[in-house]
């Protein structure tokens, strides 16, 4: 199976079960800096050395949910860090699409 940030985000419109504790645990292991929250998220935090150099990942990210058409919650906050948070909306949980585009950040961020 090819890596996480070689893969594409598969459209999902629901019905379709969240993934389970052991497919998270395996998808996990190629993102390992984000945090898997109980709610059903994956989420990390980074930092930079000034606003600018956080609001430009913003948008390269936003560039780069655009083109998976899979999107993060993105929060700017304390002038140089950025939160990401993802999940996927329709399932109410967690998706490998989350994981591609999580690997796809840490790319970004490079």
């Amino acid at each position: 199976m090819p890596k996480l940030p070689a893969q594409k985000c598969v459209p999902c419109e629901g019905g379709v079960p969240p993934l389970n504790v052991q497919e998270i645990i395996i998808l996990h292991r190629e993102i390992p800096q984000w945090n898997v929250l109980n709610e059903g998220k994956i989420e990390r935090e980074f930092k930079f050395k000034d606003f600018q150099s956080a609001l430009n990942f913003v948008n390269k990210v936003g560039a780069l949910a655009e083109k998976e058409n899979h999107h993060p919650d993105l929060l700017l906050h304390s002038w140089n860090k950025v939160r990401i948070t993802l999940w996927t909306h329709a399932i109410n949980g967690l998706s490998k699409n989350d994981f591609i585009v999580a690997a796809k950040v840490d790319q970004t961020k490079k």
